[in-house]
């Protein structure tokens, strides 16, 4: 007989609460294998299917309803579409804080003492004032890659 596993030895396994693993059922994620009294048990493919929905939903950032969509998808194309559709949002989103990072380590690395006072700075605060009453939309902010400053400090 296949050993079976708690909702507490399985959330305390995989790290996550047993609430979650109960939101987890809710979703359509994951199914109890059987119930031992009140308590919901879990065998080792049951467990898999945690670990499935994880490696989306942790690993691969998806937000829960996408991970349900993907784990049901049944033909490669549709998954594809999902997991494509997902990745594109991601690579957009790592440019903008690329973007970001980029304009902070500037800031902090700025020998003006005001950021107004900055010839990169001033520049695309002006463009973005000269931008907004044109009703135009704001520049991509284009401040120099400046190095990472080695941090613990």
């Amino acid at each position: 007989m296949e050993q079976l596993y708690s909702i507490t030895e399985a959330a305390r396994a995989f790290g996550v609460s047993v609430p979650t693993l109960r939101y987890y059922e809710e979703c359509g994620l994951i199914r109890p294998t059987a119930r031992r009294g009140r308590v919901r048990q879990y065998d080792r493919a049951a467990l898999e299917r945690l670990a499935y929905a994880q490696l989306w939903h942790d690993d691969g950032m998806m937000p829960l309803a996408d991970t349900a969509a993907v784990m049901t998808s049944r033909a490669a194309p549709e998954r594809h579409a999902l997991i494509t559709a997902r990745h594109d949002a991601m690579r957009e989103r790592i440019d903008r804080l690329s973007r970001a990072a980029a304009v902070l380590r500037h800031m902090l690395q700025c020998p003006a003492d005001h950021p107004l006072d900055c010839p990169v700075t001033g520049a695309y605060i002006r463009s973005r004032v000269d931008a907004a009453l044109a009703g135009e939309e704001p520049p991509e902010p284009a401040f120099p890659d400046v190095p990472e400053e080695p941090s613990g400090s």
